[in-house]
């Protein structure tokens, strides 16, 4: 009986315990899923969202970006990191939530191309400072039509996921429009394939518009200065595409929508449905759905049946105004600006879909060595063999004969640093058979050669596995994409391959020969009883017909 009457009392103790969780506090307590579970992960983590923000900003001002990081040493395991920009700067009233609330930010309800997708990088950033060093975000920030900048000091309430300003102020700052974020963390600074001055290169790879200047810890200085001066296309926001839609959020949408009938919404809160379109849908959805029928008021059954006709309409694939890709020449440019080989090759596949949204996959590779010898063919078919010097100003991004190629992943012009094995790209260049295009490769690895494969991926909404948007979700339709165009840019290194199989080989047989005419000349000399001076004209009509046949 005691037993029994504790029941409720258990009960009423375990219901007292519950209160609801701050999302603020949910990633205080797993600041890994953010990109933060490490010391040199959390100082790479901070660079990057900084400088995407930077980018997202400038971008959308129509601003040429210039950026400049700074790293500098405050403790042994403490870090100052500043990233300034040029951009067209934060008005006051937004600059306490843009940075000091998780979950805050204009790109979430954007369905067009963008880097930062949450709301939730920068003041993330701001918490984990707060978290190891106690300091808050300093932030410095002034609008072209302002006298002067607006300096504050903002950290966040975990407890309520709100800013929390402690000091705010008018300065002058001879910055005409832009922003600085400086954060004190405990952090790494590291060298590597992992560390910020290869995100910084990666980055100046696949935005060719974009100066970024770079000052480390350790003396460090080094500039990528952008290649072009031409903007991306600015993405244009589109509406949802009917397959890319959960029933769920079609319910959720009826209930929200102004259009006054089932037909006008369809037509309306919806890409690339026009009328004849939503007449079929209606009539194939049945339960006495009809064009006038009020949004509203339409019941959870009939919602399942309009939601399946749409899934058995045919609708047209989505538009890809919403994309800004990187284009041919700016991939080529920014690969041949930073990565030293003697081959590039890139390629822009024509947009695809899936679950409803409207992606686009760019690959580019670079083969073979510049640095050292490098045998070349002129248009008299003669071989040249040529040096050039490597440079070693800032990281190195070479191709290397004896080490497996080097994977450069990107999505929305970002580079993906980590959680390579769990990526699509990954997964798409492993299932690629490069045996067929002339290289090494194992079963499951990457191919063996002097390599770099870069792909990147355009989207509305990039599928990433996690919150630190570190690998792309390996959905069947974009690693189809990834490897088709693989599969194309394969090929024409193929052909560059065979061409420069045959250079050798003509350069081998044409040493050789030369090797011995001398001893050639010397024997028909003897045979012939020729003099000196007809022995030498007899070699050098050899050469000729050497070089003629050659040129052939």
């Amino acid at each position: 009986m005691a037993n029994e009457h504790s029941h409720p009392d258990i009960a009423d103790a375990m219901a007292a315990q519950q209160r609801e969780i701050s999302v603020s506090e949910f990633f205080l307590k797993n600041r890994h899923l953010l990109g933060f579970d490490s010391p040199s992960k959390a100082a790479l983590t901070t660079v990057k969202e900084a400088v995407d923000n930077a980018l997202d900003a400038c971008e959308e001002a129509g601003i040429l970006p210039e950026i400049r990081i700074e790293v500098s040493n405050q403790t042994d395991d403490s870090l100052r990191i500043a990233v300034e920009d040029n951009g067209p700067g934060i008005v006051e009233e937004q600059l306490g939530r843009i940075f000091g609330k998780l979950l805050y930010g204009s790109k979430f309800y954007k369905l067009s191309q963008s880097r930062g997708q949450q709301g939730m990088g920068i003041a993330a950033v701001g918490m984990y400072a707060q978290l190891t060093t106690g300091k808050p975000l300093h932030i410095l920030s002034r609008v072209e039509t302002e006298p002067t900048a607006t300096e504050l000091f903002v950290s966040i309430n975990t407890a309520k996921n709100r800013p929390e300003i402690h000091k705010k102020k008018r300065v002058a700052w001879d910055c005409p429009h832009g922003t600085r974020v400086e954060a004190r963390i405990d952090g790494n600074y590291q060298q590597g394939n992992h560390s910020i001055g290869m995100y910084l290169k990666q980055t100046a790879i696949a935005n060719s518009h974009v100066t970024l200047h770079f000052q480390g810890p350790h003396g460090e200085q080094w500039d990528h200065q952008r290649s072009s001066v031409e903007l991306p296309h600015r993405p244009v926001n589109v509406k949802p595409h009917p397959r890319g839609i959960e029933l769920g959020q079609l319910i959720q949408m009826l209930s929200n929508t102004q259009s006054r009938t089932l037909l006008q919404f369809l037509e309306n809160d919806f890409a690339r449905v026009g009328r004849k379109t939503a007449g079929k849908i209606i009539e194939e959805s049945h339960h006495n759905l009809t064009a006038r029928s009020y949004p509203k008021r339409i019941a959870h059954l009939q919602s399942q049946a309009l939601y399946r006709a749409i899934q058995k309409v045919p609708v047209s694939a989505p538009s890809a105004d919403c994309l800004a890709p990187i284009g041919e020449q700016q991939l080529e440019e920014g690969l041949r600006k930073e990565v030293d080989a003697n081959f590039y090759t890139v390629l822009t596949r024509r947009p695809a879909v899936y679950r409803g949204n409207a992606f686009q996959i760019e690959v580019g590779l670079a083969y073979g060595q510049a640095a050292g010898a490098h045998l070349e063919l002129d248009e008299r078919g003669h071989i040249h063999k040529t040096v050039r010097q490597p440079t070693h100003a800032k990281p190195e991004l070479e191709p290397h004969p004896d080490e497996p190629a080097f994977l450069l992943r990107f999505a929305n012009r970002v580079p993906l640093l980590y959680d390579q094995e769990g990526c699509a790209i990954t997964k798409a260049v492993l299932q690629t058979n490069w045996h067929a295009y002339g290289l090494d490769q194992a079963k499951g690895a990457l191919p063996h050669a002097p390599l770099v494969i870069l792909v990147h991926m355009a989207s509305v909404w990039v599928p990433y596995g996690s919150e630190a948007k570190e690998a792309i979700a390996p959905y069947p339709e974009i690693v189809k994409e990834i490897r088709l165009a693989l599969q194309c840019c394969g090929r024409k290194l193929a052909i560059h391959l065979h061409h420069e199989a045959r250079v050798k080989d003509e350069f081998d047989k044409r040493t050789h020969i030369e090797k011995y005419l001398p001893h050639v000349g010397i024997a028909l000399q003897q045979i012939l009883e020729l003099s000196d001076e007809e022995r030498e004209r007899v070699i050098k009509r050899l050469d000729d017909v050497l070089q003629e046949k050659r040129r052939l």
